[in-house]
């Protein structure tokens, strides 16, 4: 099977790039779970966070949006002694702040899937070959320069269009899988007959 060079040999990465990433994805756990963790990998690879993930899971309430918008400088206190997950008092203060903007959002939008899908990129404005050399020069786009400006008005934090492009990645608002990978093929199909169920 031909993959993308970055998942490299390591089982718990390249399953993850079998199995998911680029995957398009309109559950709204997952996708402030990916937000989120996407903050936590901020100048950090993101195998690390990956193999942290379960403990991150565990830890934040499995991304229940309404759960972790509750918890208190009681619940910080408490993150910032689990070794099991990136201890960073601001990246842990981030996710309980972007739970109380994921809920004025998914209040206006509807669902979080919803507003995300909103800026999906025009086919027209994307590479006409997604090949390493493509991406490598292509940490930020247009869009996700435009998402992260439209996140940072709305009150949320560790969303940088670099780290809102990597998400964009991940939950199939664009298909980066590159040009002979095995899997390319079959997530642009999962694109093309899949869209949030308040768009169908």
């Amino acid at each position: 099977m031909k993959r993308c060079w970055w998942c490299g040999t390591d089982p718990l990465y390249v399953r993850y790039h079998d199995e998911e990433w680029g995957s398009p994805v309109f559950d709204d756990h997952r996708l402030f779970e990916k937000i989120c963790l996407e903050g936590f990998q901020s100048g950090l690879s993101w195998l690390t966070i990956l193999r942290k993930r379960d403990n991150f899971r565990r830890a934040f309430a499995a991304f229940d949006v309404d759960t972790v918008a509750r918890f208190t400088a009681r619940d910080v206190t408490r993150l910032l002694k689990d070794e099991g997950i990136v201890r960073h008092r601001g990246k842990i203060e981030s996710t309980i702040n972007n739970a109380r903007r994921a809920m004025e959002l998914r209040a206006e939008h509807g669902s979080l899937a919803t507003y995300f899908w909103r800026w999906e990129p025009h086919a027209g404005t994307r590479p006409k070959r997604i090949t390493r050399a493509a991406l490598t020069g292509m940490a930020t786009t247009p869009a996700s320069i435009a998402l992260s400006k439209d996140l940072k008005k709305r009150g949320w934090t560790f969303v940088g269009p670099t780290t809102v492009y990597a998400f964009m990645q991940a939950m199939g608002l664009v298909n980066d899988h590159v040009e002979g990978c095995s899997r390319r093929a079959a997530v642009e199909k999962l694109r093309a007959s899949s869209r949030p169920a308040s768009a169908l």
